[in-house]
């Protein structure tokens, strides 16, 4: 699974990293991103591509109550395109989550070790989501999720699942405003080819979603 993380570059360097032309709206870093907070997520709005904020949690536009969203924040890639809360936003609801780290538990003598867990050979990269709108009287939410996968042979060392981290030359692809038709969008998330990763021990100050400071990423012998 993919249950927080982080993002400490400018925004300067995410817009021209993206090729983003207007500025991102009330950007702020983060060392610890969790579930229920709003992620910077990319997006392709048919014409060009936009950066802004959605809440992680995915909320279904049928859904009855918002708490849904809390249950939602991974879909496994596997059965993402066969599912109805997922179904038709792998056809045409896709976005990019944007990332440099993530953080996972590794159970070692019956405690969790937390682990920050890097793309080798890049400083950002983004995260495989989808994304919804929800409108209930006048509440409206634009909420996200991001898919998971079985975990590659480094990450199976610390847990079973993984983030789909997507490849720098397949991230327009996957938010091209083109509908996929869901069996397309699956096969696409699993033609996918790992990058390296790097990983280091860090403390358990970073295991409480209100700690987001440098503390979270020091490391730890």
């Amino acid at each position: 699974m993919c249950g927080r993380y982080t993002l400490l570059k400018d925004e300067l360097e995410i817009l021209e990293e993206f090729d983003i032309d207007e500025p991102i709206d009330s950007y702020q870093p983060s060392y610890n991103i969790a579930p229920g907070q709003n992620v910077l997520a990319i997006i392709h709005d048919g014409k060009k591509k936009r950066a802004g904020y959605l809440r992680w949690g995915l909320v279904p536009s049928w859904a009855k109550d918002e708490k849904i969203g809390y249950k939602m924040i991974n879909a496994r890639s596997e059965t993402a395109h066969e599912k109805p809360s997922f179904k038709k936003l792998m056809s045409q609801k896709r976005c990019l989550i944007v990332a440099d780290s993530f953080y996972e538990w590794k159970k070692v003598d019956g405690e969790k070790q937390p682990k920050r867990i890097q793309v080798k050979d890049r400083n950002i990269f983004t995260f495989a989501g989808l994304w919804d709108k929800w409108v209930q009287d006048d509440k409206v939410l634009f909420t996200c999720t991001i898919l998971t996968k079985e975990a590659n042979t480094f990450i199976r060392n610390i847990h079973h699942r993984m983030p789909v981290i997507l490849p720098k030359e397949k991230e327009n692809e996957w938010i091209s405003p083109i509908k996929f038709h869901p069996e397309q969008a699956h096969e696409f998330i699993h033609s996918i080819e790992m990058e390296e990763l790097t990983a280091y021990n860090v403390g358990s100050y970073v295991n409480a979603a209100i700690n987001n400071d440098e503390m979270c990423i020091q490391p730890i012998t």
